[in-house]
């Protein structure tokens, strides 16, 4: 386990390397008052990369390595990527297989890899700073500030801004996906959501969008006049010390170290396009550290950067997501409800609540998960299409919450029951959405 504690303080010094960064959202003239605080963020990110031994206190980390090195192996894994908060610390990083079948490439914490539909907890994260700085609001009509987006008999006009970012427009899941995968224009598709049939008024049901999700890009350009993927950069990933991060498919591929995507059966698949066209529903990468950072301050770590309004403004529930039970069937002896907010997801698991999000594209998949109460949780990555490595989330809650061990990875089990992440509609041709 020692290499856990030297990979620390390889993350110490990414982290140092932010201070260059943490200036204020590209102001080149500070005031004595802002060049105090870009400092301060800058001391707060460094202090938040280093890996923590100290903070360790219910996990068990050699089981879970263990677990996690025989979670590689398995036929259909490649490469892998892990980090665990405890206490509001970094407590764990590491990186199992390699970034490419067969290439004796190893990952590590700075290898880097797609977030897929984690990116939406991003997209609504960014629209809540919009709003609180006055620029729009959740509850204005998404037409005056998203104008390609046109729902069936106008909804635009009723639908807002929060429908937008909590999937209740209306419209059938996953709506236009096969057509954004063809290659077909993503603000024309917006525009053709209006020529199908809605399936409840806006605001009443949930349906899993990423086309339409995507109109969150746009609002935050509208109102800024900033594209968004440099937005995020400029007033997200630079002030929280996310080096790694971009939102766009150079940053993947030209990264020093990066997960190349693969199929069930290990063989190497193209990086598209198509998802980084949405760039609000699963435009995201970065490296596991980025992605623990990104946790910590979800966690309100750094309210520097995000309030603690904010927090409980996005991860508030706000709707029932009534087929997720079903879909999280196997872990029913803890999970009760299920809600969704803006961008991220909530449950109640064995008493507890807990919040995060799932993703993949293909050839990638992510998920984190993280208690805001003990700010301790769990962020992983991959590059293969398996949802084996799902279970990993609820093996790590039981043991911060001291429950009896299930083997949620079914690492003992020839079976791969596990949920598909959230934004996965497995098709026929064997593709799916972001």
């Amino acid at each position: 386990m020692e290499r856990q504690y030297k990979l620390g303080l390889g993350a110490l010094a990414l982290g140092v390397g932010a201070l260059a960064l943490a200036q204020p959202f590209g102001n080149t003239q500070q005031s004595p008052a802002q060049a105090a605080q870009a400092h301060t963020l800058a001391q707060t990110t460094a202090k938040l990369s280093r890996v923590e031994p100290a903070s360790r206190s219910r996990i068990d980390y050699a089981r879970l390595d263990a677990r996690l090195r025989r979670m590689v192996e398995k036929p259909t894994m490649v490469g892998m990527a892990v980090g665990i908060v405890e206490n509001g610390r970094i407590t764990f990083l590491n990186g199992y297989g390699e970034t490419v079948e067969g290439s004796g490439e190893k990952v590590t914490p700075e290898t880097v890899f797609r977030w897929a539909s984690v990116s939406k907890g991003v997209a609504a994260t960014m629209v809540a700073k919009l709003a609180e700085e006055g620029k729009l609001s959740f509850d204005q009509p998404v037409a005056s500030v998203a104008p390609s987006l046109h729902l069936p008999g106008r909804n635009e006009m009723v639908a807002t801004v929060g429908d937008v970012l909590s999937h209740r427009l209306g419209l059938y899941r996953n709506a236009f996906d096969n057509k954004l995968e063809e290659g077909q224009d993503v603000k024309f598709l917006r525009g053709t959501l209006a020529t199908l049939n809605s399936i409840c008024p806006p605001g009443t049901c949930w349906s899993y969008q990423n086309v339409a999700y995507d109109a969150a890009s746009e609002m935050a350009a509208h109102v800024t006049g900033v594209r968004y993927q440099e937005l995020v950069k400029r007033d997200l990933f630079r002030p929280l010390g996310m080096t790694s991060a971009s939102v766009n498919r150079d940053g993947l591929v030209n990264a020093k170290s990066w997960a190349r995507p693969h199929s069930v059966g290990r063989r190497v698949l193209e990086v598209n396009d198509n998802y980084y066209r949405v760039p609000a529903a699963g435009g995201v990468n970065s490296n596991i550290k980025d992605m623990s950072l990104w946790m910590l301050a979800q966690m309100g770590e750094m309210p520097q950067v995000l309030s603690p309004q904010l927090l409980e403004t996005i991860h508030a529930p706000r709707v029932k997501t009534p087929g997720e039970r079903g879909r999280m069937r196997k872990f029913l002896e803890r999970l009760g409800e299920a809600d969704y907010g803006y961008g991220w997801r909530s449950y109640e698991y064995a008493g507890h609540h807990i919040v995060g999000h799932r993703g993949g594209v293909d050839g990638y998949r992510s998920l984190i998960l993280f208690d805001p109460k003990l700010k301790s949780g769990v962020v992983a990555l991959w590059n293969s299409n398996t949802s084996q490595p799902g279970g990993l989330e609820f093996e790590v809650m039981d043991m911060l919450y001291g429950l009896e061990f299930r083997d949620w990875m079914e690492l003992d089990k020839g079976s791969r029951s596990t949920p598909e992440p959230d934004d996965l509609a497995a098709r026929k041709d064997g593709r799916h959405s972001a």
